[in-house]
C-alpha cells in the first residue's frame, strides 16, 4: 500500500557517518559503485525477463524457479526453495567454520504480483523506460536483489558475516504476507536473521519503519430467500449488511494513532424481485495500534450481531402471522491479519539507513506502510523496507512503468547500507 509519513526524524549519527565514508572509500568498494554503474542494461533485461514470468497469488513456482536460477548463476551458496516457495542464497562470511551459530544480514525482495493467473503480460522497454505488470512492484526489488548479489561477486567483496539473499512469496492482497510469515517461523531463519532490509518498488526516497498494520474480514449472511412479492416478510441478509454497515460507520477512531476501516466489497442476490439467500462484505481495518484494530474487530462483529437480530425483529413485524424462525445465519471470516509494529529510534538499521543518506545526499522520508517488515518488526526485530532505485508508477495496474534512470544512487544506497550491517572482512 502507498506509505504515509511519519513525523519523527531521527538524528544521524556522525560516528556512523565516519563509519560509511570510510567503508565507502575502500577499492573494493568502489569498485562495486562503478560496476553498478556500468551494468545497468542487464538489470534492466533481468527486470523484464523476471517480470515476463507470472507470478499469481499464491502461483509463484514458475518464478521461483527462475530466480533459484539467477542465484546459481550467480554464485551465491546453499540455493535452495522452501516449502512456501521462497528462494534463498548465502553471500558467504569468513567466519571460521567452527564459529558459533551464524547470526545474518538478509536481503529480501518479493517476487509474487498482484495479478490473477492469464493476464496479458506485456513487459517492453522504451529507452529508459520500462512498461508491464509488476515491472516496478516488485521487479524493481527483485532486479536490485540481483544486482547487489552480481556487484558483490564482481568487485570480490569479503563479508565479516554473511548475508542472505531471499525472493520470497505471498507479499501482495491475500497473500497476507504467508512467504515472510513461513521464513520466521523457521527455526534455521527466526532467530539467526539479525537485520532485514527489504527490497519493495522503486525509488530512493523512503525508509519504512513502522509497520502498518491490518485486518481483513468476509462477513457472509445467509437467510432462506424467496420471491419479493409473494414471500414478502423473509429477512433479507442485504439488509443485515446495510444495518451493520451503518451501525459500524458510527465507531468512534482515535486521532492518534491514526485508525482507518473500509467496506471494499459487497456481493449478494441474483435479481431485483428475489430476497437474497445470501450476501457478503469485504472490511478492511488498519492501525499502527493491535489494540485499536482489536477494538475495531470487536465493533464490527457487534455490529453484525445487532443487524441479525434487528432483522428477525424486522421480519417478524412485516408479517407477523406466519409464525417462523428468520432462519439467518452469519459468518465473520478473517481473510487478513498482518501484524503492526514499530522499529526503535535507536536501532542499528535505522541509524545506518539514515547515515547513508547523508553521506549520498539522499533526502527520505521515515514512513510507515504494510509491507513484509511488518513480519520482523511485529517480532521485535531490526526491518526496514526501501525501494531499488530508480521511478516507477501505476502500481497494481496494466500500465505499470519503471524508469531506470538514477537507479544507481538507489544501488549504492543499498549496497553501503549492506555492508555496514554485515561488515567488511580485513
Amino acid at each position: 500500500m502507498p506509505p504515509t509519513p511519519r513525523t519523527e526524524v531521527p538524528l544521524v549519527s556522525s560516528a556512523v557517518q565516519q563509519e560509511i565514508a570510510s567503508l565507502a572509500a575502500l577499492p573494493a568498494t568502489r569498485a562495486a559503485f562503478a560496476w553498478l554503474r556500468a551494468e545497468e542494461p542487464q538489470f534492466a533485461s533481468w527486470q523484464l525477463e523476471m517480470a515476463r514470468v507470472p507470478a499469481p497469488p499464491f502461483g509463484e513456482a514458475a518464478r521461483s524457479i527462475w530466480l533459484q536460477e539467477r542465484f546459481r548463476a550467480l554464485g551465491l551458496n546453499e540455493v535452495h526453495t522452501d516449502e512456501a516457495g521462497n528462494v534463498f542464497g548465502i553471500y558467504p562470511s569468513r567466519q571460521p567454520a567452527k564459529s558459533p551459530a551464524k547470526q545474518y544480514t538478509a536481503l529480501s525482495a518479493h517476487i509474487d504480483t498482484v495479478f490473477p493467473a492469464g493476464t496479458p503480460l506485456n513487459l517492453r522497454q522504451h529507452g529508459s523506460r520500462l512498461y508491464g505488470p509488476g515491472v516496478s512492484d516488485n521487479g524493481a526489488g527483485a532486479a536490485a536483489l540481483l544486482a547487489i548479489a552480481a556487484a558483490l561477486r564482481a568487485a570480490k567483496i569479503a563479508l565479516a558475516t554473511p548475508l542472505l539473499f531471499i525472493g520470497n512469496v505471498g507479499e501482495e492482497g491475500e497473500g497476507d504476507l504467508r512467504g515472510m510469515r513461513h521464513i520466521f517461523s523457521q527455526p534455521r531463519w527466526k532467530d539467526s536473521i539479525r537485520h532485514s532490509l527489504i527490497l519493495d518498488g522503486a525509488g530512493s526516497d523512503t525508509i519504512v519503519a513502522e509497520a502498518l498494520g491490518s485486518r481483513r474480514f468476509e462477513i457472509i449472511v445467509r437467510g432462506p430467500g424467496g420471491h419479493s412479492w409473494s414471500d414478502f416478510g423473509m429477512p433479507n441478509p442485504i439488509l443485515v449488511l446495510a444495518h451493520a454497515v451503518h451501525t459500524f460507520s458510527q465507531t468512534v477512531l482515535p486521532t492518534s494513532p491514526k485508525t482507518t476501516f473500509n467496506v471494499g466489497v459487497i456481493r449478494g442476490g441474483t435479481s431485483v424481485n428475489s430476497i437474497p439467500e445470501s450476501a457478503s462484505m469485504r472490511v478492511d481495518i488498519r492501525s499502527t495500534s493491535m489494540a485499536e484494530m482489536e477494538r475495531l474487530e470487536a465493533a464490527l462483529r457487534f455490529a453484525v450481531e445487532q443487524a441479525v437480530e434487528a432483522e428477525s425483529r424486522s421480519s417478524e413485524r412485516r408479517s407477523p402471522s406466519q409464525k417462523r424462525s428468520s432462519g439467518l445465519t452469519y459468518e465473520v471470516v478473517p481473510i487478513g491479519n498482518r501484524p503492526a509494529g514499530e522499529l526503535d529510534s535507536n536501532a542499528r538499521i535505522l541509524k545506518v539507513i539514515r547515515a547513508v543518506d547523508a553521506h549520498l545526499g539522499n533526502a527520505a522520508q521515515i514512513q510507515r506502510a504494510s509491507t513484509d517488515a511488518n513480519i520482523p518488526l511485529s517480532l521485535g526485530r531490526e526491518a526496514i523496507a526501501i525501494g531499488g532505485g530508480g521511478v516507477g508508477g501505476g502500481a497494481h495496474t496494466l500500465q505499470e512503468w519503471f524508469d531506470c534512470t538514477g537507479r544507481d544512487l538507489g544501488l549504492k544506497r543499498i549496497l553501503l547500507t549492506l555492508l555496514m550491517l554485515t561488515g567488511v572482512a580485513e
